[in-house]
């Protein structure tokens, strides 16, 4: 089941690819359902807030109806930031499945563990790895073109 999802969010990721954005997608499923969707729209949209992670949380609420989202798990393709990191934690998230870890600013277990402090009042269980070939795929061949038109750019 985890695969079948987390193919949604590479979806997602590839909405964002033809938008020249980061190609990083999430969503959002209760009850064996998806209940929000989102992928990366910063560049487009010029909001640094508009991550993959916030923009599911903001359509799962929309959804659903209420800021907390108990008994929602997020599946996203690549680790979240600390931003994305708190903002799951603020919606009450339950679970989170990622792609690929971010030895960058993945703030879920790589970097930080943001979504698994005791000091906070609410904690993610977290599982890796789900499609990582893939959700890694999508993100080295975007990087991969955006160097080769740099190239042709000079």
């Amino acid at each position: 089941m985890d695969e079948k999802f987390m193919s949604e969010a590479l979806i997602e990721a590839y909405k964002a690819s033809e938008l020249k954005e980061v190609p990083i997608g999430a969503i959002i499923v209760k009850d064996g359902k998806i209940v929000g969707r989102g992928y990366n729209q910063k560049e487009t949209l010029k909001d640094a807030t508009l991550h993959a992670e916030i923009s599911a949380i903001k359509d799962a609420c929309r959804n659903l109806g209420g800021w907390r989202l108990p008994g929602c798990s997020m599946y996203v393709t690549l680790e979240p930031c600390p931003m994305c990191a708190g903002a799951l934690i603020n919606a009450r998230v339950e679970k989170l499945i990622i792609g690929a870890r971010d030895f960058k600013s993945g703030a879920c277990g790589s970097i930080l563990n943001i979504v698994q402090m005791d000091e906070l009042n609410h904690n993610i269980d977290v599982k890796f790895g789900v499609l990582e070939e893939e959700c890694s795929k999508v993100l080295k061949d975007f990087f991969k073109e955006l160097r080769e038109c740099k190239k042709f750019e000079i």
